[in-house]
């Protein structure tokens, strides 16, 4: 019988013994941050922690993106961390050139992938559990620098926006049992643990008005104002509001990303970006039908045309129970009792770790550590064990419990069976894709 006590001794000691190289790799990634499919410093970064650790790495998975693998046992394991930062200039960390920050703390995921990394490399356990592990640096989580993204997937780089999507497609998933990663907290400065939760999946909007342009002083009567069109079709999606019911968690927010050409010409041509969110996939859909009427008839007030260009979102997240059981024991051992979230509450927020959880177990806990409002300006890491090496070892000694114990095991191959198969999964996401045109300009 397997010593599962000696060998998370082993794991969080060979963590301990590393802690130093964690938290630099953590603040090295923080100072360069990156944005998705762009993340070549990022992912040279995380290679080279790997290379350290004698592993053998994969490289450009999904445009970036590495993978290295340890062990050969039957069960197969991922632990995720994402490459890409965000959008925010406004952050005193951010990118003088890009406005790329990690405000959403992927740099501590990767902190947590290395650190778990040099759990397994450093104690020498793998062999003892019969399972192998992949340790992943994941591409574009984000959902953002659309123009490019689509550039990529018009191309034939990519077909999807999202990285884990993109492992998905590309048969990188195809021989894992189960998935962990980790998440920051938001404004949790505190040693907090959540990890049973679900989440929102969405679909993702471009929305194109087109009018007719004109002196906008000296002949407006002659133009079709395309950002009249647009302010309209907000404000209808905004009356359809009272018919979302609260169960579904919908959640739409538009933003104008193109306003006009000149403030003296009549808009011709305005664009915009939006998010349909919700709590399942049919209650996506459905969300999704009404925001479309909404936005067609804009136009069709005021006579200009509009197209609508709908791309896979993120799918919802369901936290696998056999692997919360065992996370949130090792949280009691390793962080308190005190330290557990609620458990079963939903997230309206969205993340493509959602997409992972459609065809395999997995969990996503979110950890404290970390002060202010994900993706605002005053977000910061103010407790760097909680942040980079807690969540490493909570995830280290959780995947020696499931993976020692057949009747885990067991558990684990049964839930990933009661998934969706990849081609099932992939039909699904694609059937989201979709076009609306609509013409009412003279």
């Amino acid at each position: 019988m397997v010593d599962t006590d000696a060998l998370k001794q082993q794991v969080c000691t060979a963590i301990d013994d590393n802690r130093e190289a964690i938290i630099d790799l953590a603040k090295s990634v923080e100072a360069e941050p990156e944005l998705g499919f762009k993340e070549t410093k990022t992912t040279r970064k995380v290679v080279e922690a790997f290379e350290s650790m004698g592993l053998s790495v994969e490289e450009e998975l999904a445009v970036t993106g590495a993978r290295a693998r340890l062990g050969s046992g039957e069960m197969r394991a991922a632990v995720f961390g994402e490459l890409d930062a965000l959008v925010n200039p406004d952050h005193p960390k951010a990118d003088p050139e890009t406005g790329a920050v990690h405000a959403c703390g992927h740099h501590a995921q990767l902190a947590h992938l290395v650190g778990v990394a040099f759990g397994f490399t450093g104690a020498g356990v793998v062999d003892e559990l019969d399972a192998a592990i992949d340790f992943v640096g994941v591409p574009a989580e984000e959902y953002l620098d659309l123009s490019y993204r689509r550039e990529l997937i018009e191309s034939g780089q990519t077909e999807f926006v999202g990285g884990k999507q993109e492992l998905i497609r590309r048969g990188h998933l195809d021989d894992v049992d189960l998935g962990i990663m980790m998440h920051a907290g938001n404004d949790a400065p505190e040693r907090v643990v959540t990890s049973d939760f679900s989440t929102n999946g969405f679909v993702g909007k471009f929305v194109t008005y087109r009018g007719k342009e004109a002196h906008a002083g000296a002949a407006p009567e002659e133009g079709v104002n395309a950002l009249n069109a647009a302010m309209l079709g907000m404000n209808a999606i905004h009356a359809q509001r009272e018919r979302f019911a609260d169960e579904d968690a919908v959640r739409v927010h538009p933003i104008i990303t193109k306003g006009g050409d000149g403030v003296n010409v009549v808009p011709a041509n305005v664009q915009m970006e939006s998010y349909v969110r919700a709590k399942s996939v049919d209650a996506v859909r459905e969300a999704n039908v009404a925001v479309n009427r909404a936005l067609e008839s804009g136009a069709m007030g005021v006579g200009a045309d509009v197209e609508i260009n709908d791309y896979p979102g993120y799918m919802p997240l369901r936290t696998d129970p056999t692997i919360v059981g065992a996370y949130d024991d090792n949280v009691r051992d390793l962080v308190g009792t005190d330290a557990l979230g609620p458990s079963g509450t939903h997230l309206t927020g969205s993340t493509d770790m959602g997409d992972v959880t459609q065809i395999l177990p997995g969990i996503h806990p979110w950890v404290g550590g970390f002060e202010g409002s994900l993706h605002a300006r005053d977000f910061r890491v103010v407790d760097e064990e909680m942040a980079y090496v807690l969540p490493a070892k909570l995830t280290a000694c959780t995947l020696v419990d499931v993976l020692a114990s057949e009747e885990r095991r067991q558990s684990i191959l049964a839930a990933k069976a009661a998934k969706k198969d990849t081609e099932t999964y992939l039909a699904e996401v694609r059937s989201f894709r979709g076009d609306v045109e609509a013409s009412y300009l003279d």
